[in-house]
């Protein structure tokens, strides 16, 4: 398993279940250095992964695999990933103030 593969694991392991109650979401992950997809879909309190690219995703965060490990591990703020450009928002920019909830650090 990639290290971006497991970063993405470790998210989902974080995954607060209350929060997603009602959800119906996907969001996408585009892994730009190692050109690799992945989508989180968000529904009714579950949540699964889903390697590859997925058209329905809500929301698409757009960043490189260091930037990823590091919002994951809590080392990097993703709010200050946005703003220094490290962190892209394609699609409702709102649903990925939504992620924090979802997957607390």
């Amino acid at each position: 398993m990639s290290e971006v593969a497991k970063a993405v694991e470790a998210m989902k392991a974080k995954f607060n279940p209350s929060a997603a109650a009602g959800l119906d979401l996907i969001f996408g992950f585009n892994i730009t250095d190692e050109d690799k997809h992945y989508a989180l879909i968000v529904k009714d309190g579950t949540c699964d992964l889903q390697e590859g690219e997925n058209a329905d995703a809500n929301c698409t965060l757009v960043m490189d695999s260091e930037t990823l490990k590091g919002i994951v591990s809590g080392d990097t703020d993703g709010m200050q990933a946005f703003m220094g450009g490290k962190l892209r928002v394609e699609g409702d920019m709102m649903l990925s103030m939504k992620l924090s909830e979802l997957f607390p650090a």
